[in-house]
């Protein structure tokens, strides 16, 4: 009975009843606060500066948000983040271990010799709702199209090419094919760059040959740039040494003119004095003749005016100057210039 009592004591007390009706508002407030931070907890998210947001309204796509903060549906709209960063991927050679992967590294050129190429591919997303939609794999797509384009490039071209000189030129080929390619698909990836990171023979021997190869066109250069040095220092003085005679020989061929010339002046005055009197001026011309021919040599002229017989040099016959005997007969008178006669 005492224990009844009790019992019935507590259930009709109205403090009690009281307190229990707060303890139920509070705890349904409480519900209500974690209810709703859970909610702004969903319904809030942020984008980094290096990523994209795809929102799907029921699954649709609706929208790609930019950085920053931004609103969402809770339970009726979800995000998924793109990120919008280069990244890339390697064909020959695993990026890991750096080890040549054989199946994808070996090819064939134009004339039939085989080589091993490695490639990195870069690339970056360029449309995040088709990444995420228009294909299931989009980057395996573009490492199967890279690889295609790879090698139907390098049998394109001869094996010297490939190794030395024409890695640029593949580059670009193999680039323009690959652009060309996504922009058909339209999967949202964009290619950003493809290099050559390494191109040999497969065997050690042949390695040997190009690097053979290799060093020979380097010596060709060396040689051909010597040469051209060589030609570039002597070409000056070639072409100044030739001015020098040209100028000489300028000079030569003027001074033969001007004394052409003084020559071609005297012979006339000369003619001029001859046409007026010839035989004064044959006689003179005569002894001036027998001046530069004979300058050191004494010479009698004999006989009669009209008529010179003889020509006689005394000092070869006479011995010096000191010995010399004058002629027993008289020599014969010639007429000078002037027409008289000298005894």
């Amino acid at each position: 009975m005492a224990n009844n009592g009790r019992y019935g004591n507590w259930r009709g007390n109205p403090a009690n009843n009281v307190d229990t009706g707060k303890v139920m508002k509070i705890a349904l407030i409480v519900a209500a606060v974690i209810v709703v931070l859970f909610v702004g907890s969903k319904a809030f998210y942020t984008i980094g500066e290096q990523e994209q947001a795809v929102v799907t309204t029921f699954g649709v796509p609706s929208c790609v948000s930019e950085p920053g903060l931004h609103f969402k549906i809770p339970f009726v709209q979800k995000v998924t983040m793109v990120d919008t960063t280069i990244k890339g991927f390697t064909v020959g050679y695993d990026m890991n271990t750096n080890v040549s992967v054989s199946d994808e590294a070996l090819m064939i050129t134009s004339d039939f010799n085989f080589v091993n190429v490695d490639f990195y591919v870069e690339y970056k997303v360029s449309n995040p709702i088709k990444v995420l939609y228009a294909a299931e794999q989009p980057v395996t797509i573009l490492k199967n199209i890279s690889q295609s384009h790879i090698r139907s490039t390098i049998s394109a071209y001869d094996v010297d090419s490939v190794i030395t000189s024409g890695k640029n030129e593949i580059q670009a080929v193999i680039r323009e094919k690959i652009v060309a390619e996504l922009e058909e698909r339209d999967i949202g990836l964009q290619l950003v760059n493809i290099t050559i990171q390494d191109a040999e023979p497969p065997t050690d021997m042949v390695l040997e040959a190009f690097k053979a190869v290799e060093t020979a066109k380097q010596e060709k250069e060396t040689v051909i740039n010597n040469a051209n040095k060589y030609r570039n220092e002597a070409l000056p003085a070639a072409e100044a040494d030739a001015d020098r005679i040209a100028k000489e020989a300028d000079a030569q061929k003027q001074a033969r003119i001007n004394e052409a010339e003084g020559q071609v002046a005297r012979f006339n005055a000369m003619y001029e004095e001859y046409v007026k009197n010839p035989l004064i001026t044959k006689q003179r011309m005569f002894f001036e003749t027998m001046e530069e021919v004979l300058p050191d040599m004494k010479v009698i002229i004999g006989g009669t005016e009209k008529n010179l017989q003889a020509i006689l040099p005394l000092d070869s016959f006479t011995g010096s100057k000191d010995e010399q005997k004058t002629p027993s007969y008289n020599a014969p008178s010639v007429p000078d210039a002037g027409g008289d006669i000298e005894e």
